[in-house]
């Protein structure tokens, strides 16, 4: 019983919580030990290529990468345009020129790709 009340208790109270910057520097360390897998720098424009792979995806253009086929889901690839949209306007006067222009035309290649899917 003492055990589980320890458990429970582990997040602890807010004196005995990490704080922000230890916690993330726990989180760093943490991703360090995950050795071997190698993954891309995240970045602005590499979150916004996440988002657009994904909208390639859901409308049927590239592989499913968790079955391999291709499948639609326009309700999903809408979801995720209209998500780059918010995400264009919420950063306005916040990017760099490149980044502007790059979810600029991301942004017109799939919501053109997305009515002729629809269509």
């Amino acid at each position: 019983m003492a055990e589980e009340k320890e458990k429970a208790a582990e997040g602890g109270t807010s004196s005995e919580r990490k704080s922000d910057a230890q916690m993330a520097k726990a989180y760093e360390a943490a991703g360090q030990e995950q050795e071997g897998i190698l993954l891309p720098k995240i970045d602005f424009s590499m979150f916004i290529f996440s988002l657009n792979s994904s909208v390639l995806v859901h409308l049927g253009i590239l592989d499913d990468p968790a079955t391999g086929r291709k499948s639609k889901n326009m309700a999903a690839a809408k979801q995720t345009i209209d998500i780059l949209g918010l995400l264009e306007e919420k950063t306005r006067g916040n990017l760099t020129d490149d980044e502007r222009d790059m979810l600029k035309h991301i942004l017109y290649d799939l919501r053109m790709m997305f009515v002729r899917e629809a269509g």
